[in-house]
């Protein structure tokens, strides 16, 4: 597991990076190599249906298309372009009114140019997802021996 402070560090970087990430307030959480977690607060701004009070569908998409990408990075060791080739989603319940989404997503596979990414959203426990998701991401630039193409 990465210390406090390493997450932190890397939360900064990875917003500092990617400024959509900033603009809609995803967080870093935790991270271990190879697994992320990552949170959305809830906030008035990143409603989709006033009357419902739920966070939009494409907030939650973009927080798991983010969240894979970092998880990719962290099984990688260091930050690598990649863009998303794939991104399946399976909504299974509506967010609820006021509460933060988690999400806990694990770069299960790296090879020389697609990684495999799997997680899971919700909000108090991993066992009553909002979401699941599976996605591959390209690995830019990679030569299968560690050097980037020219």
């Amino acid at each position: 597991m990465w210390s406090d402070e390493m997450a932190a560090q890397v939360d900064n970087a990875w917003r500092d990076l990617v400024p959509h990430n900033a603009a809609i307030g995803i967080e870093v959480v935790r991270i271990r190599v190879g697994e992320v977690w990552t949170r959305l607060r809830w906030a008035p701004a990143l409603v989709g249906n006033p009357a419902t009070g739920v966070i939009h569908g494409g907030a939650l998409s973009t927080l798991l298309d983010a969240s894979g990408g970092l998880a990719v990075a962290t099984r990688l060791g260091r930050p690598s372009p990649i863009a998303t080739l794939d991104l399946r989603i399976d909504y299974m319940r509506a967010a609820e009114r006021g509460k933060d989404i988690l999400v806990r997503m694990e770069c299960y596979a790296a090879r020389r140019s697609v990684a495999f990414v799997r997680g899971v959203a919700y909000h108090d426990d991993e066992s009553d997802p909002i979401a699941t998701c599976a996605a591959t991401f390209a690995r830019k630039g990679e030569r299968g021996d560690g050097k980037e193409r020219p």
